[in-house]
């Protein structure tokens, strides 16, 4: 894998005010659930992704973004700015700021829709010069031939790519032959390789060199070159679990850009997450890294004492 000696990330996504409300219980089909507060947020995984990169995993990053000419524009740059990221952005005057509908239940689960608005616009040519750059974090909330063109420009360029195959889809094995590392949940997992039930089938299954299937509440599982690892989570009161992928993400690649071995970002990663899942929002939710620091601190001294 290449460019793992370089510090800086660019990120290439989207990005979204997220409209959040809070009810006792996700919808199911045709039910109306009577909510309770609602409040808008700054979102979108590229957004999350690049602000936790910058802020729990401590790198240098960029971010390719594109935006409407609105209100909704303003509190997510601001909200990436102030985190340290800096944005390369494409603006729509044709299409508003994208935005998504949070429903956040009392046990943390949570339901969203996206109207992709601007994200859509975004196309291969806009990726910014890739001087400097060790990885690419890529996702799916953007057209799909622009991901495709932004993984190969960046394994041309000798660029490592990060690929987080979210939302669910199939993907072109010319996409996939680009990527370095593929990270996506169990129903992500599922998805590509038509198998449910058996991660060790479905990790053996894709053709990506190293992939790490995130598990929730029971932490992660990744082939690496043919070994597999497990990472246990972090246990924490769940208050609201959006984003916390995004932050497993982010902090998972500024680890890999800062020269952390693979178990060393996967336990990173894993502690930031769990923090995201303590506190409300997107953005908002994703931890310092100070935070992430005195999280991993703690669980060594727990695990020194227990051991002694």
């Amino acid at each position: 894998m290449s460019g793992s000696n370089h510090l800086s990330v660019l990120v290439a996504g989207s990005a979204n005010l997220d409209f959040v409300v809070r009810a006792s219980h996700v919808p199911a089909p045709g039910e109306t659930v009577l909510g309770r507060e609602l409040a808008t947020f700054p979102g979108g995984k590229g957004a999350n992704q690049a602000l936790a990169c910058a802020r729990a995993g401590g790198a240098a990053t960029r971010l390719l973004l594109a935006l409407g000419e609105d209100a909704y524009a303003e509190p997510i740059e601001r909200s990436l700015r102030e985190a340290g990221v800096e944005l390369s952005i494409r603006r729509s005057r044709d299409r508003a700021t994208g935005t998504a509908f949070v429903c956040v239940s009392d046990s943390g689960e949570n339901a969203i829709t996206v109207a992709p608005g601007a994200n859509a616009d975004l196309r291969g040519e806009d990726l910014p010069a890739l001087d400097g750059v060790g990885w690419l974090l890529l996702q799916l909330e953007t057209p799909l031939g622009a991901v495709d063109a932004w993984a190969r420009r960046a394994r041309e360029a000798g660029v490592s790519v990060a690929l987080n195959a979210a939302p669910a889809r199939a993907l072109p094995a010319s996409l996939l032959d680009c990527v370095d590392l593929l990270i996506v949940n169990e129903g992500e997992l599922a998805a590509l390789t038509g198998i449910a039930g058996d991660l060790d089938a479905g990790l053996a299954a894709l053709r990506v060199p190293r992939v790490i299937v995130t598990l929730g509440a029971r932490g992660c599982l990744a082939r690496i070159d043919g070994q597999h690892l497990r990472q246990d989570a972090f246990a924490v009161e769940v208050v609201d679990t959006t984003a916390a992928g995004d932050t497993f993400c982010g902090v998972l690649v500024a680890a890999l850009a800062g020269g952390a071995d693979i178990p060393d970002a996967l336990r990173r990663a894993c502690a930031a997450s769990a923090l995201a899942c303590t506190r409300l929002g997107a953005q908002t939710s994703v931890p310092t890294h100070a935070e992430v620091e005195q999280l991993l601190q703690t669980a060594d001294a727990a695990a020194f004492v227990g051991g002694a």
